[in-house]
């Protein structure tokens, strides 16, 4: 039998977890992974989590959110995957540019540097120059010394023809590492067949029968059921996919996502992974009170408000999935259940908008691009600035209220957006001039941190307890400062403002009991342990518009 390759120091620097699927999608290994993190977090370990995806587009920016979900933002506004979300949530640690990964990014690399004659004349193959790109990458978080543990989620399906070189790329990396350095949880489903009353477990064995074709024997079985599985049947899934029987992990059907790292350390997948791993340096037990406080503010409410989401994507949750779960931090920290329903701005007008926004105690504006749904969105603004509802706008939110005021109370009634109107006589919202001769989609935009200073005394910074913030960004147009003296002298206050460059950043009307828009994107950095201060408010304002 041929020596285990001796790898390099660096290589072996971290821990590396490998989470497959199978059988079908949208089982949830964002969420198992998040939730694993979280435990080991939780005993004292350095953990991130690193997500590849296996389709061609080099990044989700220029993906429809009804092709993929949102697209989340990183701090080095890197256009990711939607499960990032869920990691910063998570761990409250930030990710980067380096933790999303797809097939489009791998080929567009390596056929880069074969044009620049990286690779000598030779044909450049999928094994070994797109595994080798794919393992370089796969190993690139643990080689910096800040991480214990990398956890590498697999997007996709085993048996997925796009899947497959990244399999192989693990399969070549179990084979690299040292023994108890890596290890794969395959996250599968058993079905519940109605009819025979019975779950089925051959979905599974057939799953990994898949995955060990490909070379991959996994480590950890993590099977997804709506009842709990006897132990007779982990018996028969452990003898059959040839894993230990403490290895088959129940993942029951959870009333919350956040519920999933307290369901996984009953089943102890974190002891599992510590002791296969050989880690050690962490506590005996995670610590997971501040978690469990959270978790009983969330399932035991004192209040409860409705929220109007106005959007063009409503109709697909994930489209603003990180604007729901901000409702679901702030909610928590206000020991208020919050009820978003969901308005598709399409359909509203100053006619039926009264009667849509009947029995909610607050609106919400979402972001987003193009013409579609902008008029509804003028006609909700207009409706909570006459009605003293509270509002909060979020990027494009933001421009909708800027336009709004501009029509309804300074009186320029052609007044618009030119991504709306590119000939309106009065763009209170433009493209800036040193983006206008840039063509490449995503060059335009304003992407990931930015600095921005608040206005002492205004409603912004009382959120958040301080003048100077960073938020991310995720748009191409912005305030035009021609017209901010006449917003001003008005009444519509910019109460903050990019400090390099002078940009409006918010928007507030110090006079309304809540009306505040942000051009950044707040909620990409709300977490269960750091709710965002601005939804904290917002949800605050809410209950006080509630009781009245």
């Amino acid at each position: 039998m041929p020596e285990r390759p001796t790898p390099s120091p660096s290589a072996s620097a971290a821990k590396y977890i490998f989470v497959t699927g199978g059988v079908t999608s949208s089982l949830g290994k964002g969420i198992v992974s998040a939730s694993l993190a979280k435990l080991l977090q939780a005993r004292g370990f350095r953990v991130t989590i690193q997500k590849f995806d296996p389709y061609i587009n080099i990044d989700p920016g220029t993906l429809n959110p009804y092709e993929h979900g949102e697209c989340y933002v990183t701090d080095d506004g890197a256009e990711t995957d939607l499960d990032l979300g869920h990691y910063e949530r998570f761990l409250n640690t930030p990710t980067s540019q380096a933790n999303n990964v797809t097939t489009g990014r791998i080929y567009d690399h390596v056929i880069r540097r074969e044009r620049e004659g990286a690779f000598l004349g030779k044909t450049v193959q999928v094994v070994p120059h797109i595994t080798d790109e794919i393992k370089r990458r796969m190993l690139l978080l643990g080689q910096n010394g800040q991480f214990d543990v990398v956890i590498t989620e697999i997007g996709g399906c085993i048996g997925d023809i796009e899947s497959l070189p990244f399999v192989e790329a693990v399969r070549q990396l179990r084979w690299e590492l040292p023994e108890y350095d890596s290890l794969v949880i395959h996250l599968t489903l058993l079905p519940y067949l109605k009819a025979a009353g019975e779950l089925k477990t051959k979905p599974t064995q057939h799953s990994v029968r898949d995955l060990r074709e490909a070379g991959l024997q996994p480590d950890i079985l993590v099977c997804r059921s709506e009842h709990p599985i006897p132990m007779e049947m982990r018996r028969k899934i452990a003898l059959f996919c040839n894993v230990k029987i403490n290895s088959v992990i129940e993942s029951l059907d959870a009333d919350s996502i956040y519920s999933v790292p307290l369901l996984m350390r009953k089943e102890g997948l974190d002891e599992r992974v510590i002791k296969r791993l050989k880690l050690t340096g962490g506590a005996q037990h995670p610590d997971l009170e501040a978690w469990k406080d959270f978790l009983g503010k969330l399932k035991n409410p004192t209040e409860e408000v409705t929220i109007a989401l106005v959007g063009k994507y409503v109709e697909l949750p994930d489209a603003y999935k990180s604007i729901n779960e901000a409702f679901v931090h702030a909610g928590a920290q206000n020991e208020c259940k919050v009820t978003v329903r969901s308005i598709q701005s399409d359909n509203v007008t100053h006619d039926n908008i009264a009667a849509l926004l009947h029995g909610c105690d607050g609106v919400l504006v979402a972001p987003g691009f193009g013409e579609r749904g902008f008029e509804g969105k003028i006609a909700a603004v207009k409706y909570v600035r006459e009605n003293n509802i509270p509002f909060f706008g979020i990027c494009l939110g933001m421009q909708v209220a800027v336009v709004e005021y501009a029509r309804h109370v300074l009186g320029l009634h052609n007044a618009n957006s030119t991504e709306m109107d590119a000939l309106t006589p009065n763009p209170v919202i433009a493209m800036m001039e040193e983006q206008k001769n840039i063509t490449q989609k995503g060059g335009t935009m304003r992407l990931g941190a930015y600095a921005c200073d608040l206005r002492r005394g205004s409603k912004a910074a009382k959120a958040y307890g301080k003048n100077h913030i960073s938020e991310r960004h995720r748009h191409r147009y912005e305030f035009n400062n021609q017209y901010l003296q006449q917003f001003e002298e008005s009444g519509l206050q910019a109460t903050g403002t990019n400090p390099d460059t002078g940009l409006v950043e918010v928007i507030e009307l110090p006079t309304h009991p809540w009306f505040v828009a942000g051009q950044f994107h707040p909620e990409l950095k709300s977490t269960v342990e750091q709710p965002h201060p601005l939804f904290v408010r917002f949800v605050r304002a809410a209950i006080q518009h509630r009781k009245g």
